[in-house]
């Protein structure tokens, strides 16, 4: 296992506000059955100073990752959701990760986890975790890119190791979600290059250009 010291400082998110104004632009609000005026006055009341890079997310029951990857462009391009990959809305937060009871929340302290890549999602779970930091949600993931494209990059791109699948008899799928940008190649196609891209890839496999996203936390009030 080696860190990946080459992390890009990336710019600081926009205000929640403009955070609202943007998934209302897209139609968020929409897909998750609130009012535009809701995000607005949950934005402003989460009483998060501008400038300290909260990220603000939907609930994932109430917007999910298949729903909000076709919102994501890169290039003039829509993200999309792999087709091998038709049960991604069943990845569901693990048992040690406690969402807020609200359709609207947000995170602080986002990182990309550049200096884990190279590490499998089974090394890197644990060591988050003795760091008392979160891994993101796959939809988490989404509203970030969403809402500050350069947070996926060539090299630099990220797996969502908050969400797994979990099997019939409990045990937890081998799959990890990851965001990352497609080379147009094989079932992706030529019309898709550069596009942003929501895949998985194998809990005990390394990657090196995919690092761990994470955040401090997801504050109840």
């Amino acid at each position: 296992m080696s860190d990946n010291t080459s992390a890009t400082v990336l710019p600081l998110l926009p205000a929640l506000t403009a955070q609202a104004e943007r998934l209302i632009e897209l139609g968020v609000h929409t897909i998750a059955g609130l009012p535009a005026a809701e995000l607005r006055t949950f934005a402003a009341a989460a009483g998060v100073p501008d400038g300290h890079g909260a990220l603000l997310a939907v609930h994932p029951e109430r917007a999910p990752a298949s729903a909000l990857a076709p919102l994501l462009h890169r290039d003039g391009r829509p993200g999309f959701v792999v087709t091998d990959m038709t049960d991604a809305d069943l990845f569901s937060p693990l048992d040690t990760l406690e969402l807020p009871d609200a359709p609207l929340y947000f995170l602080t302290g986002l990182d990309r986890g550049d200096r884990m890549a190279n590490w499998s999602p089974d090394e890197a779970l644990p060591a988050l975790t003795a760091e008392a930091r979160t891994p993101l949600l796959l939809t988490e993931g989404i509203h970030w890119v969403m809402q500050q494209p350069a947070a996926l990059e060539r090299n630099h791109c990220f797996m969502t190791i908050g969400s797994r699948l979990r099997k019939d008899n409990g045990a937890l799928d081998a799959r990890t979600p990851a965001i990352w940008i497609s080379n147009g190649t094989g079932r992706d196609g030529r019309e898709r290059r550069n596009a942003p891209k929501v895949g998985w890839c194998w809990a005990g496999n390394r990657h090196t250009w995919l690092g761990f996203a994470s955040a401090t936390g997801r504050p109840t009030h």
